[in-house]
């Protein structure tokens, strides 16, 4: 029988403090969510590693220290509502949900949407949502956000995100850059977007997130 628990306490030991995220929240959303829970049953084993994990469909959760810092940058509050764009079966949406006051999770596969809400339901995450639709185009209807977060890499974040997010809210995103990416906060200030360096770190960029390449001869 597998300790989870104690992998769960490995992984916040050596893989979030070290990274200085050091708010208790974080760390006890951290310790209290069983990250097996939310990862394809032949993935279970892989759980806990410290990379990117493969769940199927082209989609990687990703590692628990970069959502960790991008959730530690976000400096979310307890009265905070949160978007939670490509949330894969719900893991990044539960932990979300131990440290704000309502997070809705989209995800674009019907199926995978479906079994992150009974996944949610089953760990009693009942301030979560998970919803069906095209990740590029968020939930407006549950907006505005204080705070929107992407489990994936970008080119560019969509205006219609923006839209959705709260004046004084914030964005983050890993953004691609060639091979490497880096994570940034963007802060909306007067409607405007303003992006600040975070730290490092790579996902596979987002179906409807890419950059449209202006069409050159």
């Amino acid at each position: 029988m597998t300790d989870y628990a104690t992998r769960r306490t490995m992984m916040v030991d050596t893989q979030v403090r070290p990274s200085d995220v050091t708010k208790f929240p974080i760390i006890d959303a951290m310790l209290s969510v069983p990250r097996e829970a939310f990862v394809p049953d032949a993935r279970r084993e892989a759980a806990y590693v410290g990379e990117n994990l493969d769940i199927g469909g082209g989609r990687k959760m990703l590692e628990p220290r970069t959502l960790a810092k991008m959730i530690d940058a976000l400096d979310i509050q307890p009265a905070h509502v949160v978007l939670d764009i490509a949330c894969g079966l719900g893991y990044s949406t539960a932990v979300l949900a131990h440290i704000c006051d309502f997070v809705v999770g989209v995800e674009d596969d019907e199926a995978r949407a479906q079994e992150a809400q009974s996944i949610l339901s089953e760990q009693g995450a009942d301030n979560a949502a998970v919803m069906f639709g095209p990740l590029a185009e968020g939930i407006a209807k549950s907006g505005p956000y204080d705070v929107i977060i992407l489990q994936g890499g970008a080119e560019q974040i969509p205006d219609a995100l923006i839209d959705q997010l709260r004046e004084g809210g914030r964005i983050a995103a890993v953004f691609a850059d060639g091979t490497l990416g880096v994570v940034r906060i963007g802060y909306k200030i007067d409607g405007a977007m303003n992006w600040r360096y975070a730290f490092n770190a790579s996902a596979p960029v987002l179906a409807g997130f890419e950059k449209n390449e202006a069409f050159a001869l």
